[in-house]
C-alpha cells in the first residue's frame, strides 16, 4: 500500500476500530450465562442505600427495580422493600438487622467496616455489582488526572501520582517537588509542580487515596481543594469544573477530577498500574473493562458469618445481577453506569458460591 492511499484510509481503519471497541464495550453481557435458578425461594429482600436524588434525579433506584421485576419472572413469590435514602444509610441498616442487601454510591469507608465489625465480629461482605461510568455526574464517575495544555507529559504511574500528592510514598517513588522530579527536561525541569484536588472530605478523594496511595493515609499539605458550591447539582458549581477552570491557568499545576467535566487549555494523562505497565487512556472502553487504573466499582455488601454459605434469597438475586439478563439491565437502565467486565463478573459469582 502506497503511503497515500495509507494516509486516505486510516481515518476510516480507525473509525471502523473505535466502532468495535464501543461495540464490545457496549455488549460485555453476551459472554455471561443466562440466569438459572438453582431453587425456588420466597420471602423479603431489604435492600438500603444509594438511590434517587429527590424525585428528579434517579442514581441506580430505576436500574434496581428493573433487576426486581426481572428476578421476580423468575420468583414470583419474591418481594422487595427498598429503603434508598442514600449510601451513608446502607452499611448501619445491615449491621442493625434492618437490611439485607446494602447498596453502595461510592466505596466504603473504614469506619463502616468497623462499625459493621464491632457489632458482627466480621467484616462484611462485598460483590460487585455495576462499573462506575464513565463521565456521568452521581454515577461513581472514573477520576482522571489532568494538566495544562503546553505540559509535555503525557502519562504517570501510580507511584508518581503517590509521590505528588501522597506524603508517606508507600509505592516507593521518590518525592516529586519539580516536573524534572518526573522526568521532563529543559525548561521544566526545574519549574515547581502545583497540586489540585477535589475536597478531601469527599469520597473522590477517599477514593483516590485508596486506589493511589497503596495504604497510605497522608495527603500532601499543597494541595488546593475544589469542593462543590452548597445546592451544587452540576456545571459550573461543581468542585470538578472549578478545579479545571483554575488549572487551566497554571501551566505548571496538575490536578484529578473527572471528563464530565471540561477546559480546553487542560488534557488527561494516560495511568499505569506499575513503572513499566502500559498507561492507559481514560477512554469509555479502558473504564469498562476497567484497565484504566481509576475506574470505580459499585458494590453491595451483605452480612455472611464466615465459613456459612448465602443466604438463599439473596444468593439467588445476586446470581441474577451478575447474569446475562442483570448486566443487560444496566445498559438498558444504568443511564450511565457500566456492566461488570464478564471475567469479574464470573469471579464474584465464584465468590458467592464459596
Amino acid at each position: 500500500m502506497t503511503l497515500p492511499r495509507f494516509v486516505r484510509v486510516l481515518p476510516a481503519v480507525l473509525f471502523l476500530l473505535a466502532g468495535s471497541m464501543a461495540a464490545c464495550a457496549a455488549e460485555p453481557s453476551g459472554s455471561l450465562e443466562p440466569y438459572a435458578p438453582k431453587e425456588r425461594i420466597e420471602g423479603t429482600i431489604r435492600i438500603w442505600g444509594h438511590g434517587s436524588y429527590g424525585a428528579h434525579t434517579d442514581f441506580v433506584e430505576g436500574l434496581a427495580r428493573a433487576w426486581e421485576d426481572g428476578f421476580r419472572e423468575h420468583h414470583p413469590d419474591i418481594r422487595f422493600e427498598n429503603r434508598l435514602y442514600g449510601t451513608a444509610s446502607a452499611i448501619g441498616a445491615l449491621y442493625t438487622g434492618q437490611g439485607d442487601l446494602a447498596l453502595m454510591g461510592r466505596e466504603i469507608w473504614p469506619p463502616e467496616i468497623t462499625a459493621f465489625e464491632e457489632v458482627r465480629g466480621y467484616p462484611p461482605t462485598g460483590v460487585e455489582v455495576l462499573t462506575g461510568s464513565f463521565d456521568v455526574r452521581n454515577k461513581g464517575y472514573a477520576l482522571v488526572v489532568f494538566v495544562h495544555k503546553d505540559n509535555p507529559l503525557r502519562e504517570l504511574s501510580l507511584a508518581q501520582l503517590d509521590a505528588i500528592f501522597g506524603v508517606e510514598r508507600r509505592r516507593g517513588h521518590a518525592p516529586v517537588r519539580t516536573w524534572g522530579d518526573l522526568g521532563l527536561d529543559g525548561d521544566w525541569a526545574s519549574r515547581p509542580v502545583t497540586l489540585y484536588g477535589l475536597a478531601i472530605a469527599r469520597g473522590f478523594a477517599d477514593f483516590f487515596q485508596e486506589a493511589v496511595f497503596d495504604g497510605g493515609q497522608l495527603w500532601n499539605p499543597d494541595v488546593r481543594e475544589f469542593a462543590d458550591e452548597p445546592g451544587s447539582r452540576g456545571g459550573a458549581t461543581d468542585g470538578g469544573q472549578k478545579l479545571l477552570e483554575a488549572l487551566a491557568q497554571d501551566p505548571e499545576g496538575i490536578g484529578y477530577s473527572g471528563l464530565l467535566y471540561h477546559h480546553p487549555d487542560v488534557r488527561p494523562l494516560a495511568l499505569s498500574v506499575g513503572d513499566g505497565d502500559r498507561a492507559v487512556m481514560p477512554t469509555r472502553a479502558s473504564v469498562a473493562d476497567r484497565s484504566y487504573p481509576l475506574a470505580r466499582a459499585i458494590t453491595v455488601f451483605l452480612d455472611r458469618r464466615p465459613g456459612q454459605p448465602v443466604e438463599p434469597r439473596l444468593g439467588e438475586f445476586l446470581r441474577y445481577i451478575l447474569s446475562r439478563e442483570g448486566q443487560q439491565a444496566v445498559l438498558d437502565h444504568g443511564a450511565g453506569y457500566l456492566p461488570v467486565p464478564p471475567a469479574l463478573a464470573r469471579e464474584q459469582l465464584r465468590r458467592l458460591a464459596e
